[in-house]
């Protein structure tokens, strides 16, 4: 059964072993949004947790870091990389089959939005940028999932790196939603972008309808 559904951002300044008072600081909603879910997944215990992120280092260690340290049971990473936000969206569906009835599973979908929301940011400024973040989080609110799988066409040059990782979270949704007749509802707990990149951080919570 899934209890618990998250997409969070993984910059490693939000770590206290890596990031200064003072970037923690900037990042203080996203920290306080973090520990929230954080709060979230100790409740519901989960015995298994499924992550997907675009890069083998931070994507996982950070949300990882906030939501399940001392986690002591089953933990399964999925790797996204460059295939089509649709590959993952339908990898996602096909994932469902492999969930045990008999495990509780939290679900996190690792990524960060646009890199390119200030000229001073890790690849300065493209319109793209904002255009996708604003974009993402609307489509995302509306679970307009046709419109979320082709953002990267509408704004190919946002250099994010989350929107796959989310449509593999998205994808095992629409299964488990099509076999348990369950719904879900997406929470945006908090958005911020202090250094020119995204950080999103959302709970999706499982509905009875």
């Amino acid at each position: 059964m899934i209890k618990f559904i998250s997409l969070c951002p993984h910059p490693p300044i939000l770590l206290p072993s890596v990031g200064s008072d003072e970037s923690r600081l900037k990042l203080k909603s996203t920290i306080k949004s973090l520990n929230y879910l954080a709060q979230k997944f100790k409740k519901v215990k989960p015995n298994s947790i499924i992550i997907s992120a675009p890069h083998i280092d931070w994507g996982f260690n950070v949300p990882l870091y906030f939501l399940a340290q001392n986690f002591k049971e089953e933990i399964k990473t999925y790797l996204t990389d460059f295939k089509s936000p649709e590959y993952y969206f339908e990898q996602g569906k096909e994932f469902y089959s492999y969930l045990k009835k008999d495990k509780d599973y939290a679900l996190i979908g690792s990524g960060d939005l646009s890199h390119c929301l200030k000229k001073d940011g890790p690849y300065g400024f493209h319109s793209d940028g904002p255009k996708f973040d604003k974009a993402l989080i609307k489509y995302l609110e509306k679970k307009d999932i046709e419109k979320l799988l082709k953002l990267d066409k509408i704004f190919p040059h946002a250099s994010e790196c989350g929107l796959r990782s989310f449509c593999f979270i998205l994808g095992i949704l629409e299964t488990h939603s099509k076999v348990s007749g369950q719904g879900w509802k997406p929470k945006i707990l908090s958005y911020e972008k202090p250094f020119g990149v995204g950080y999103l951080v959302a709970e999706i919570l499982i509905t009875n309808n």
